[in-house]
């Protein structure tokens, strides 16, 4: 779910407010039409490049392949190698159309390479996690809205050239201006899905969140006056990776009542009590202890990708 921001708290059009499922409000910024087109054109690129290579080293082995075959005098066996080539390249050209997005959007950064080098990322609208089924659905309308209008002109003759490309060019058009038509800059697979593009979070992060034991929270450890925070397995276990990525943009925004509200989910999830005045100091510390906790399980071979799993 997403709310307005005010006006005198906003700093671009493009600002909004993302409610989590848990009631936690997250200012994120809408990624540029120019961010997206970008993106999905080294995207493209990159794919095509991989379409290319791929078809090189498969023609360079269906013509190898077919020599040692036609030299032994077995042309039978020759052609059935053709064949399974072909089968190999075709399923390879659909994996590199659609797979590559689904595999990368799925991933805990939820961006291709080309979003991450243009600085954005998908996320789903409710503040949830990204589900497969947005993933696969915002997808499979990419062919509706790119890839169908190109074969419809490339399967026309030529006697309907003309009007094909007519009708192509207005399909086409028709869902690349779909973000201008509404106030989310939403394309047609966005809307079906569930889902938008926002600017990833550009700022590092400060040391108290990235080492254990360091930053404001080492600081005081020392100080009687603030309680020293350790948490348990089972109390770190409760969360995942993307319960941290949003712990980590509470902690990067320095917003006092979204970090009262966090404090107060975590404390009640693992039945601790929440301590007024201190918010920050107890979210440095679980963050610390849940990131190291998740690289742990990692380096055993476990991943936890969120609080479900």
């Amino acid at each position: 779910m997403s709310t307005a921001i005010p006006d005198r708290l906003r700093r671009s059009p493009r600002d909004r407010i993302m409610v989590t499922p848990e009631g936690i409000e997250l200012p994120i910024t809408l990624a540029s039409k120019g961010a997206r087109a970008g993106a999905l054109f080294m995207d493209l690129a990159l794919v095509t490049f991989l379409q290319i290579v791929t078809t090189i080293t498969l023609a360079s082995i269906a013509f190898g392949g077919l020599a040692q075959f036609f030299d032994a005098g077995d042309k039978a066996g020759g052609f059935g190698a053709l064949e399974f080539l072909f089968v190999i390249w075709i399923i390879a050209m659909f994996l590199f159309r659609n797979a590559y997005f689904l595999f990368f959007e799925l991933g805990p950064r939820g961006a291709t390479p080309g979003k991450r080098l243009a600085g954005i990322r998908v996320a789903a609208r409710d503040g949830g996690r990204l589900s497969a089924e947005m993933v696969i659905a915002r997808n499979l309308l990419r062919d509706i809205e790119l890839f169908l209008p190109v074969v419809f002109l490339a399967s026309a003759g030529e006697e309907g050239a003309g009007a094909a490309a007519m009708a192509a060019a207005a399909w086409f058009l028709v869902f690349a201006l779909f973000p201008f038509w509404n106030r989310d800059r939403l394309r047609a697979g966005d809307i079906v899905a569930g889902s938008w593009v926002v600017e990833r979070p550009r700022r590092k992060l400060e040391q108290a969140m990235s080492t254990p034991g360091t930053g404001a929270n080492a600081a005081s450890a020392g100080d009687a006056s603030v309680p020293a925070w350790r948490f348990t397995d089972e109390e770190l276990d409760v969360y995942g990776e993307y319960e941290l990525q949003t712990l980590e943009r509470v902690l990067r925004e320095n917003r006092r009542e979204a970090m009262e509200k966090v404090q107060g989910t975590i404390a009640n999830k693992i039945g601790r009590e929440p301590e007024p005045g201190r918010e920050r100091l107890f979210l440095e510390a679980y963050y610390a202890q849940l990131r190291a906790r998740l690289e742990a399980r990692m380096r055993m071979g476990e991943r936890k990708a969120d609080k479900f799993s």
